[in-house]
């Protein structure tokens, strides 16, 4: 989708709609102090506006930094935690490799073997992963499930090693912290629907300041606003 037809009909320029979703999907702030920050620079936006531009935008800028993620290692990662919809607990998988490198996400409904191996085939589809050679978990009965289902259908090689360790695992746990962090002035979804689409753009941030999107350092933001807009069509 070209820039012009992605903002078309906007009443704001596409680099005010990207700042906001920028800074939704990275730091720790409700719609209404995006509102406020935005009045304090001249800009009147109300908070049900950077709300839509987030449940659009977001999931366009994951999309987009697919082929720019770095290569990551054989060594998965595996854990799931907690985010609430309406009250209720829902399900956020998340892989990375043994250097913290984000493999993939995927918010589920379910917390069973067919969520697990539907995760799993997730990540392998991944331009920027590999075909693991060990898949760390923690006591879930359900990855060793659907590590069998999918041995069974040759999705993964039987030499694949599924070993239970919370100590090697505490690195995806460390990394659930910085999704959390900014999940929690949210204060819970209103529908699954649009806590998939906010997550994809919190996780899509993640990525970038981890520096592990190609030619953007770890912490540099300035490079990482230009990485962005240069996607997105934008940059000058």
């Amino acid at each position: 989708m070209s820039p012009p037809t992605l903002f078309k009909w906007r009443h704001f320029l596409p680099e005010i709609i990207l700042l906001n979703v920028r800074w939704y999907c990275r730091y720790s702030m409700s719609y209404r102090d995006l509102e406020e920050m935005m009045q304090e620079r001249g800009v009147a936006v109300d908070h049900s506006t950077i709300n839509r531009w987030v449940l659009q935008y977001a999931p366009e800028l994951d999309k987009r930094i697919r082929r720019h993620l770095k290569p990551t290692n054989d060594s998965w990662r595996v854990d799931e935690t907690y985010i609430k919809v309406k009250g209720v607990w829902k399900y956020l998988y998340r892989a990375v490799d043994s250097e913290g490198n984000t493999l993939d996400f995927m918010f589920s409904t379910k917390r069973d073997a067919k969520a697990a191996a539907r995760f799993f085939r997730k990540v392998l589809k991944g331009q920027h992963t590999q075909a693991p050679r060990v898949i760390t978990i923690d006591k879930n009965a359900a990855y060793p499930a659907a590590m069998e289902m999918l041995k069974e259908e040759e999705t993964i090689g039987k030499e694949t090693q599924l070993r239970q360790s919370k100590y090697l695992n505490n690195v995806v746990e460390q990394d659930h912290r910085n999704i959390k962090r900014i999940v929690k002035p949210m204060m819970g979804f209103k529908s699954f629907n649009s806590g998939r689409r906010t997550l994809s753009g919190i996780e899509a941030m993640n990525t970038i300041r981890t520096g592990q999107v190609k030619g953007v350092k770890q912490g540099d933001s300035v490079s990482g606003v230009k990485f962005i807009e240069a996607i997105f069509g934008i940059a000058a």
